[in-house]
């Protein structure tokens, strides 16, 4: 295989992103904007990134070692790969005259270059068969004191970043303090600004679910009568989720598994597919959803296992608004692999080996009534407080638009009625739902959470459950 060919696509290129964060800040940089004297030739990409400095950052990128790509970048980060890093990679997947192909590697770029390859052709035996027993002996016992030291970097730098989310964990604390002391009053006092400050210092200290829970804490007191109890409720979240991470090692590991996800630290999914125990299941495509926030795509897909009744979802991003790799068309069945990320309710999970092409499916998974719905999401929410939402099918139930409560989801069988989360800004699709129904029972696939139920899929009236 020719290593020159490989990280086209922005889907390998982003899984060499270290962290969430890197994903995002590298998205950002993949337009030609901030480059210059951009490069794709003898093995390796480079290119000079305009920064905050007078100086550009000079970035290269080496893609002919048989172990994989290495980096290089003057900017002071300590992330491999960095942002600049990435952000080249994922221009030149994204758009190939913006990396100009077949050039000469400038003399900065290739005399880090040459250094780095003649390391490696030093390390590397001379021809097959022409080491003695010694040299092979001599050539074995360096390369596993070189992989231990690689391991033992790595740990050091996985030490060093739960000490840094640990202490951005004890400083969240402490803010939370802060304000139950204040009173909630002074929330709605300070603004929003303040918690920015806040939700910068986790990002700081590498936690980036911390980040994101403490944005979302600060939109609270603007969202309308009674916003202080909901307030009380996301502190108490948040504070919960903190404490957890301080004390990692009281907990049962699915729950560490949820907490360490929680607060931003991922699994890595090539280590996953090579060591986790796959889940072969016939897998209905139940839904595809992309959200952009302007710097990365992001794309869920959601199945169900037809014979493990397990739900599912997949993960996968693309840079710069464009599309992510992975799409699988909804509707359909999928004979296929799944391994599961570690968590105390496991829900993601990493697509592994497809046994046959998609194919078609006879119609819906078995549905649920409304009181069956909300007992599964308490379920899943015993096991992970932090959970939003969970993912059912609901069956025999009537959209119904209503002046006073809002969209609703009644129950056919019953009075009960389950509400459409207000945040749910497709209304468009709430009436072709109902369209869909025409005042008759159908059936529909989506997240039920503590704002209500949030439709995705729906099927036709005429449908039969599989």
């Amino acid at each position: 295989m020719n290593p020159q060919g490989e990280f086209r696509t922005a889907e390998q290129v982003l899984a060499l992103a270290p962290d969430a964060p890197s994903r995002k800040a590298g998205s950002k940089l993949a337009t030609p904007g901030p480059w210059s004297d951009t490069g794709d030739g003898e093995g390796a990409v480079w290119g000079l990134c305009a920064g905050s400095g007078s100086t550009p950052y000079r970035t290269v990128v080496d893609l002919s070692g048989a172990s994989g790509p290495a980096f290089n970048c003057s900017c002071p980060s300590r992330k491999f790969p960095c942002k600049h890093a990435l952000g080249l990679l994922l221009l030149r997947a994204s758009d190939e005259a913006a990396v100009r192909a077949g050039g000469e590697p400038p003399e900065w770029a290739r005399s880090w270059l040459s250094g780095r390859r003649l390391r490696a052709e030093r390390a590397a035996k001379a021809e097959p068969g022409a080491a003695t027993a010694e040299g092979e002996a001599e050539a074995e016992a360096a390369g596993a004191a070189g992989a231990e030291a690689g391991r033992a970097a790595a740990r050091r730098r996985a030490d060093q970043r739960a000490r840094r989310m640990a202490d951005g964990a004890r400083e969240l604390e402490h803010r939370l303090a802060d304000l139950l002391r204040a009173g909630l009053a002074s929330a709605d006092r300070g603004g929003y600004g303040q918690w920015e400050e806040t939700a910068a210092r986790m990002v700081d200290a590498q936690a980036p679910g911390l980040a994101a829970r403490v944005r979302e804490l600060a939109a609270v007191p603007a969202s309308g009568d009674g916003w202080p109890s909901r307030m009380l409720a996301e502190c108490a979240l948040l504070h919960t989720l903190a404490q957890g991470f301080l004390h990692l090692d009281g907990l049962p590991e699915p729950l560490a598994a949820t907490v360490r996800s929680r607060v931003g630290l991922t699994t890595d999914t090539a280590e996953l597919l090579a060591t986790g125990e796959p889940v072969r299941d016939d897998w209905l495509i139940l839904a595809q959803r992309d959200a952009d926030d302007g710097r990365l795509t992001t794309r869920r897909v959601w199945l169900h296992g037809r014979n493990t009744g397990r739900m599912a979802l997949l993960l996968s991003y693309g840079a710069a608004g464009r599309a992510p790799e992975l799409s699988l068309p909804v509707g359909l069945s999928l004979d296929a692999d799944l391994v599961y990320y570690p968590a105390a309710r496991p829900l993601r999970a990493a697509l592994a080996t497809r046994h046959a092409p998609p194919r078609a499916a006879a119609g819906p998974p078995p549905g649920t009534d409304v009181a069956t719905a909300l007992a599964r999401y308490g379920d899943a929410l015993r096991d992970d407080p932090w959970l939003d939402a969970w993912p059912v099918v609901l069956d025999d139930v009537i959209p119904a638009p209503d002046a006073e409560l809002g969209w609703q989801l009644a129950d056919a069988r019953t009075e009960s009625a389950l509400p459409v989360d207000p945040r749910c800004a497709d209304r468009t699709g709430l009436w072709q739902l109902a369209a869909v129904s025409g005042g008759e029972p159908v059936t529909v696939f989506g997240d039920c959470g503590h704002a209500g139920f949030t439709p995705l899929t729906t099927w036709a009236p005429e449908a039969v459950p599989l």
